[in-house]
C-alpha cells in the first residue's frame, strides 16, 4: 500500500475552468482504497473531487465528478472508503476547495494499491 498526502487550498472557479489540485496521478493501474480529507481551517470548506480519465479536464467534464461540493466543517474529517476505484495509466484524482475560508485548507491522504 502507498500513501500520497497533499494540501488543497482555495481554488477559484470564477474563470469557469479550474483544473483544481491533482491529488493523485496514476502510473500504471492502481486501486484507490481510501481518500481521507481533513479540514484544517477555521471555517467550513466545500470540497469537490474528480476522477479524471487521461486526456480529460475535470471542470469541463462534469461526468468526472465523484464528490460534488461536499461541505466539511472546520476541524472535521471526510473518509471515502466504501468502494474501490481503479485508475489506469495517466488517470488522476483532482480536488477543488471553495475559496471562502480562512486557514490552511484541506489535507488529503490517498491510499493506493497497484493492480
Amino acid at each position: 500500500m502507498a500513501l500520497t498526502a497533499i494540501q488543497v487550498t482555495a481554488t477559484s472557479v470564477s474563470s469557469g475552468s479550474p483544473s483544481g489540485t491533482v491529488i493523485y496521478s496514476s502510473t500504471g493501474n492502481n486501486a484507490i482504497t481510501s481518500i481521507i480529507a481533513c479540514n484544517n481551517s477555521g471555517s467550513s470548506i466545500n470540497l469537490t473531487v474528480y476522477a479524471v480519465p487521461s486526456g480529460k479536464t475535470p471542470y469541463a467534464n462534469p461526468e468526472t465528478t465523484i464528490v460534488s461540493v461536499m461541505p466539511i466543517p472546520a476541524g472535521e474529517t471526510l473518509s471515502l472508503d466504501q468502494e474501490k476505484l481503479v485508475l489506469g495509466n495517466g488517470d488522476s484524482l483532482n480536488a477543488v476547495a471553495s475559496s471562502a475560508y480562512s486557514g490552511t485548507g484541506i489535507g488529503i491522504v490517498v491510499s493506493t494499491l497497484p493492480v
